[in-house]
């Protein structure tokens, strides 16, 4: 497994008219169709896990380049055109209350493709860790409300999921894919894009193996010592952890998922986040702990690699990434080229494509 990217633009309420989202799943229909039959089913999750091609595809359809509506509109699109075509993929999940259905959906539709109950198991496993990875252990100031699995006939899967910042106004999208696989916690992220790198909580960093350690055995060591250790932490100095609102330590910690925690006895920090009840705050009061008390810094680094829209031209804060810009591109011209649609369609998909 492997993060492909994220990324980050402006929150936009609202969702498209019904005339807009006819327009977008009938383009949407011949394009999809076209890239799986021409390329596969592994090429068609490893594009849709790429954040420019996800977002070239929502302005090919004919949707705001520059929006975070695009992920809601543009998955549910590509939901119902995996539902009706026999393309060997399915979609689960969505925003709001189909998130939290998307393990009833994998147990449907991979029951669907024959899947095994291990493998079906893994994928539910797979959606609610790529969810707690991203709301919890990278703490960006982005809240998860909208989580969406694909997963093909061969047992291979993609996640699409986004968090908002109210405050900011502003979504994250973030990108996973199970080819190359390399784990969830280990510095996953092949490729992350947003407006402005930010300081951050990242557990999920390779140089937080140390805090993750640490903090595992501040679980194992029991309700009473952490307890001590705050109290002690509160009563000294904490200039270093006042600045940004999601990286100070917790006023208020679930001193009952502590507990349970404790008696589960987790083998390692995956298992840790999959408890019921371990969420952002008490992982933050753990890392911080970690940091002061065992001199086990946790990563402040945004995984934020590439600028939305493909960088700035001046380098400033990313640099330009033109294989990465034409990679994306080719995959989805070739899929117009080569569709069903008519010739005045593509000629007005590939205008958009092209920024025209």
């Amino acid at each position: 497994m492997r993060i492909v990217g994220e990324a980050e633009l402006p929150l936009h309420e609202g969702k498209a008219p019904p005339w807009l989202y006819s327009r977008m799943k009938a383009l949407g229909r011949e394009i999809i169709r076209t890239i799986v039959n021409e390329f596969g089913r592994r090429e068609f999750l490893l594009r849709i896990s790429d954040p420019y091609w996800f977002q070239s595809l929502g302005c090919v359809l004919g949707y705001d380049w520059h929006s975070s509506g695009v992920t809601t509109v543009l998955t549910a699109v590509i939901r119902e055109v995996l539902d009706e075509e026999d393309l060997g993929i399915a979609l689960c999940g969505g925003k709001g209350k189909r998130a939290l259905e998307t393990p009833d959906e994998i147990e449907r539709k991979g029951e669907a493709f024959s899947l095994g109950h291990q493998s079906i198991e893994e994928l539910k496993r797979v959606s609610r860790l790529a969810a707690k990875v991203d709301n919890a252990a990278v703490q960006d100031g982005h809240t998860i409300y909208h989580h969406a699995l694909l997963f093909t006939e061969d047992g291979e899967w993609a996640v699409i999921q986004q968090g908002m910042n109210v405050e900011k106004r502003t979504a994250r999208r973030y990108h996973w894919i199970s080819q190359n696989i390399r784990g969830f916690l280990m510095d996953p992220h092949y490729g992350v894009i947003a407006e402005s790198r930010e300081e951050v909580l990242n557990l999920a960093a390779g140089e937080s193996e140390e805090n993750r350690r640490a903090s595992l055995d501040l679980i194992r060591e029991g309700r009473s010592k952490l307890e001590g250790l705050i109290e002690e932490m509160r009563a000294g100095p904490l200039s270093p952890y006042l600045g940004v609102r999601y990286l100070k330590m917790p006023l208020r910690i679930d001193w009952k998922a502590v507990e349970v925690a404790n008696q589960m006895d987790p083998r390692d920090y995956e298992e840790l986040l999959l408890i019921r009840g371990i969420g952002p705050s008490l992982l933050r009061a753990l890392s911080l702990v970690a940091e002061v008390i065992y001199d086990a810094p946790a990563s402040r680094r945004d995984p934020a690699r590439y600028s939305f829209a493909f960088g700035g031209k001046d380098g400033v804060p990313f640099p330009v990434r033109p294989k990465l810009m034409d990679r994306a591109v080719e995959v989805l011209r070739s899929g117009i080229i080569q569709s069903r649609l008519s010739d005045y369609e593509k000629r007005e998909a590939l205008l958009r494509l092209s920024g025209g």
